[in-house]
C-alpha cells in the first residue's frame, strides 16, 4: 500500500507543479504562493474538522522541525519560478536529483535525527541514470 501511495504522491507532484506554475504565470509567483498555501490551510482545516482531530503541540519536538512549512513555501516558489522556463518534466527531474543527493547525505551522516545508512556505491547507478535523464530532457 505504501508503494502505491508513493507513486500516487509522485503523480500529484507533477499535477501540482503544473497547476502551481500556471497559477504563478497568471498571478505572479509570490501571490500564487500565498494563494496555494491559503488553499492548503483551508483543506487541512477541513480534514481536521471532518476527522475530529485535535491539534497537539509536543513541546519535546525540536524547533527546527517546524521549519518544514518554510521549506514548503520555498519549494513551491522555486518550482513556480523554474516551471515557466524548464517545464514540468525537467523541473521534476532536477528536483528528483536534488532530493536524491540531499537524502543520500542525510542518510550517510544521520542528519536531522535520522538513522545512519552509509552510502552504498550501487546508488551511483541511480544517480547516473537521473543525470542522463536530465541531460536528455535538456537537450531534446
Amino acid at each position: 500500500m505504501n508503494n502505491i501511495l508513493s507513486v500516487l504522491t509522485g503523480a500529484f507532484i507533477a499535477v501540482m507543479i503544473t497547476f502551481n506554475g500556471e497559477l504563478g504565470s497568471r498571478t505572479g509567483n509570490y501571490l500564487s504562493s500565498v494563494i496555494i498555501h491559503i488553499v492548503g490551510l483551508m483543506v487541512i482545516i477541513g480534514i481536521l474538522i471532518i476527522t475530529k482531530s485535535k491539534l497537539k503541540i509536543d513541546k519535546e519536538v525540536p524547533i527546527y522541525m517546524y521549519s518544514a512549512g518554510a521549506i514548503g513555501v520555498f519549494t513551491v516558489l522555486f518550482n513556480n519560478i523554474t516551471f515557466s522556463t524548464l517545464g514540468v518534466s525537467l523541473t521534476i527531474a532536477l528536483g528528483l536529483f536534488g532530493q536524491s543527493m540531499a537524502s543520500i547525505v542525510i542518510d550517510h551522516y544521520g542528519l536531522l535525527g535520522m538513522k545512519v545508512i552509509k552510502f552504498n556505491p550501487n546508488k551511483l547507478v541511480g544517480l547516473v541514470l537521473i543525470i542522463l535523464g536530465i541531460i536528455v530532457m535538456a537537450i531534446f
